[in-house]
């Protein structure tokens, strides 16, 4: 059933990809404008913000460890290269945006954005990383429930049916793990 349901998963992902609403070339300026206001909207770039300057930082860190003599004109090539190449964080944002529009329709981009300007979008992206753990965390209690009753039920079944078998406590244990929460918008 496990395989069925990824080969489902599969198929369906491989039908959106190719009826994606527009290619590359068929997008519109006010369709990436959508996809830009959505992606500043959800803050989807945002998670990435912090790629250059942890580069940055670690690359000085690297240097000045094995230059301490040459810190301070380290600390000023790795502070005047790291402010040019900034710049090249429109890319990304270009990237995203073509990412976004190829995924989803110039109305519905605009409607994201609209709903993550409202007080209720707002509270959605503040709220949503505590609101998934708490979910996670009562899926894996849950998962721990259903797993015990299973075990208790087929072994009451194979007790009345007079077949010796054992069952032991942990019998599905192979089979489940704990359930990963889903990602964070």
């Amino acid at each position: 059933m496990h395989k069925l349901l990824k080969s489902s998963l599969a198929t369906m992902m491989v039908c959106a990809a190719l009826a994606s609403p527009a290619s590359a070339q068929e997008l519109s300026e006010s369709h990436l404008a959508a996809a830009r206001a959505a992606i500043n909207g959800i803050s989807a770039t945002a998670p990435y913000d912090q790629i250059l300057p942890s580069l940055a930082g670690s690359l000085q860190e690297r240097l000045i460890q094995n230059n301490p003599d040459l810190e301070a004109q380290i600390t000023q090539f790795v502070e005047e290269e790291t402010l040019k190449i900034a710049a090249r964080r429109a890319d990304l944002e270009t990237e995203a945006a073509r990412a976004y529009a190829k995924a989803f329709s110039e109305a519905d981009l605009q409607a994201i954005a609209d709903f993550y300007a409202t007080d209720a979008g707002q509270a959605l992206l503040r709220n949503a990383p505590v609101v998934t753990r708490e979910v996670a965390e009562a899926a894996n209690v849950w998962r721990r429930g259903i797993e015990r009753d299973l075990v208790e039920a087929v072994g009451t079944r194979l007790r009345e049916a007079n077949i010796r078998a054992e069952v032991p406590a942990d019998a599905l244990a192979p089979a489940t793990g704990e359930v990963a929460p889903a990602p964070a918008q």
